[in-house]
């Protein structure tokens, strides 16, 4: 069964309400565009997916991979469905948000650099 829009929606916005821990913070790096300016939003509805963060302005997603991605194969699919409108998508693994968030940071800067 295909989720619905309003089904979509409504689940961002649980999500949003009750962020797991490393959603959290990643959040804290983004938000209030702490990061070089960036203006992040978090759980968005993209077609028929939610990502983690995404900044419109540089098609630039940005998801925290848990234990909930075991996945690879559909991970895939989703990154290249969202490749093919155009977005960006850096995947990061809670250890590495947890250990070494200097590196997630620059990654994503790296990412929203203007390409010369």
């Amino acid at each position: 069964m295909k989720p619905t829009n309003e089904w979509l929606q409504s689940r961002a916005k649980a999500m949003r309400r009750a962020p797991v821990l490393y959603e959290r913070r990643m959040w804290a790096l983004l938000r209030d565009r702490r990061l070089e300016g960036l203006k992040f939003r978090r759980q968005k509805v993209i077609g028929r997916y939610i990502v983690d963060f995404v900044c419109f302005r540089h098609r630039l997603i940005v998801e925290a991979d848990g234990p909930q991605h075991d996945d690879p194969e559909a991970d895939a699919a989703r990154d290249d469905w969202l490749a093919a409108q155009g977005f960006r998508v850096l995947r990061f693994p809670n250890r590495q948000i947890e250990n070494r968030s200097h590196e997630v940071i620059a990654a994503i800067r790296a990412a929203a650099a203007p390409q010369t």
